[in-house]
């Protein structure tokens, strides 16, 4: 997510101390990683200097508020600290924020480059109230000529409908484990992280396409044990290991349910949760090649069904078991279960 061209503009001491998923944040679009055709539309944006009132949604970690700060950038260059007013999920956004500070940024005299426009960023913007989504939004009808205004949200069916008619909406989509390995390489050659294949492919395993959380997981797994190993992340991440999972499901499609619930109870006693243990069994029964497409689709409707009643508040190990005794089911004799 992150370009080591911010590092330059640091004391020496500063760039040691800054997290890295900070010290590594793209300053320009050019530097941001993903979703290729979306950047090249805010490219554009920054180009012609005629921006609209955008809407940027996706999950998290994927680049959509440091976007907006780079085109931010490129639109207003040195007058970036006079002309961008910046909320977050921490500052309070009740309807009195919108009518003071937000309108109090809109009536404000600002020197700004020929033909641009102050813009006001708002993080998570899918968390304001209705009340002070309905003042935003004639706060943006009435000062549109010299203001523009930026969210960005995980998902934009929490944006009232007349705030998204006056944007343009772009959607981010995960990344790929392409892009989030190409930055890991990178930040590991800087920083001159020790690390082996499968270390970065359990980063990537344990992000799920968010590369915040990658670079965190990386600076974490090297700052506490001084080498990037599969091992090493997964006990960062305090996540069960995938070749614990891989045992359990070759158990189940071996109809040998002794073996998995044993394998079960291990990962059980060692403290991991209902949700982690049924989140993890999902990732590695989509990507796991030993099942055939139609074992591994019946798999995915159990584990679905299992994972939805764990969210309801049933997270015990005899609702994990349950899962496990079906597993075995599929791939048993059926005259096994004859009277």
């Amino acid at each position: 997510m992150a370009s080591s061209s911010k590092a330059t503009e640091l004391t020496a001491a500063e760039a040691y101390e800054l997290p890295w998923v900070e010290k590594y944040r793209p300053l320009s679009l050019d530097d941001v990683v993903g979703n290729t055709d979306t950047i090249d539309r805010l490219k554009v944006i920054a180009k012609d200097g005629n921006c609209p009132h955008i809407i940027i949604s996706g999950m998290p970690g994927i680049g959509k508020t440091t976007s907006i700060h780079c085109l931010a950038h490129a639109l207003l260059g040195d007058a970036y600290k006079e002309g961008v007013l910046e909320l977050n999920a921490s500052d309070e956004r009740g309807i009195d924020v919108v009518r003071n500070k937000i309108k109090a940024f809109a009536q404000k005299k600002v020197t700004l480059p020929p033909g641009r426009h102050k813009i006001v960023i708002l993080d998570e913007a899918d968390s304001m109230t209705g009340g002070a989504q309905q003042a935003m939004r004639r706060t943006m009808e009435v000062y549109s000529n010299s203001t523009r205004f930026a969210l960005a949200c995980n998902t934009s069916n929490k944006i009232i409908e007349p705030i998204q008619s006056r944007c343009a909406i772009l959607r981010y989509s995960k990344l790929t484990d392409a892009e989030i390995l190409k930055r890991l390489v990178e930040i590991c050659r800087i920083e001159d992280v020790q690390y082996n294949d499968e270390g970065l492919a359990a980063l990537i395993f344990t992000s799920e396409g968010d590369m915040r959380q990658a670079i965190n997981n990386l600076q974490s797994t090297w700052s506490g044990f001084g080498f990037v190993s599969g091992t090493n992340v997964f006990k960062v991440c305090d996540q069960p290991h995938p070749v614990a999972i891989q045992a359990i499901i070759r158990s189940c499609q071996a109809g040998n349910i002794e073996a998995a619930l044993e394998k079960l109870t291990e990962l059980w006693d060692q403290g991991y949760s209902a949700v982690d243990i049924v989140t993890t069994i999902f990732r590695v029964v989509k990507s796991f090649n030993e099942l055939p497409e139609y074992t591994k689709l019946e798999f995915i409707k159990e584990i679905g069904w299992t994972h939805m009643r764990i969210l309801e508040g049933v997270g015990t190990i005899v609702q994990l078991a349950g899962l496990i005794a079906r597993l075995c089911k599929f791939n048993m004799k059926p005259e096994l279960f004859q009277l």
